[in-house]
């Protein structure tokens, strides 16, 4: 038997995360408002969390992660192990070396634990005790249900009716970990209210969802994670 040492947080997960927009040819132009409409900028800052919304527009090119976001990581199975495409690596006839990281080592699956345990902590430490979402097949859902159990807070997961049909095990993966799955569209939001008028059989769509969820969570003055 060998024994291995363990290395240290710092030694295996970052401590920023990386932004893009600095090293793009060219800077992105501002955010416009339609003219037509109320502003949809003022509307973003009372359904999402200040530190999600500061960070969406930051020019900086590194952006410290939380200590506490970190120690999730970790917790959650963070670093994700490599393995190496020997056979691809035959198949192409090619001297580099390649490698997958495998993101299903992870509880529910995929990489987006890695945003939606952030959002939750910033909605957390600003006093926010239940979050709203959007989901297509699930896998964002399951990532939201999995971050509120670290933090104690509520979800409310909009599910594309079609899917929360078709998926029935990624409906019970969310419920497990404590999240209220509901069909979309559906009865608690004028919106899905006015799709299910025109057609009862409606199957749902991701902007039908998500539109649910941030008009649920402005009227309860709970906040939106976003996949």
């Amino acid at each position: 038997m060998v024994n291995i040492p363990k290395k240290s947080l710092d030694e295996v997960l970052p401590n920023y995360w990386y932004n893009v927009v600095p090293d793009l040819p060219k800077p992105l132009p501002p955010p416009v408002d339609p003219l037509e409409t109320s502003s949809r900028i003022d509307l973003l800052r009372k359904v999402l969390p200040k530190e999600v919304l500061k960070q969406e527009f930051t020019i900086d090119r590194f952006i410290k992660i939380p200590e506490e976001v970190r120690e999730k990581y970790e917790v959650l199975g963070r670093p994700t192990p490599l393995f190496r495409a020997k056979a691809l690596e035959e198949h192409l006839k090619t001297p580099a070396k390649i490698y997958f990281k495998f993101e299903g080592a992870l509880p529910t699956g995929s990489h987006k634990v890695n945003t939606a345990v952030p959002q939750v902590y910033y909605a957390y430490n600003e006093g926010v005790n239940h979050v709203t979402t959007e989901t297509g097949a699930g896998q964002w859902g399951a990532a939201v249900a999995l971050a509120v159990t670290l933090y104690n807070v509520a979800a409310t997961v909009f599910m594309v009716k079609a899917s929360y049909e078709q998926k029935p095990g990624r409906k019970a993966l969310m419920e497990f970990y404590g999240a209220r799955v509901v069909p979309s569209p559906s009865k608690l939001t004028k919106i899905g209210k006015e799709v299910l008028e025109k057609n009862p059989g409606h199957p749902g769509s991701l902007g039908i969802a998500i539109s649910e969820a941030i008009e649920y969570a402005l009227e309860n003055g709970y906040r939106v994670c976003y996949g």
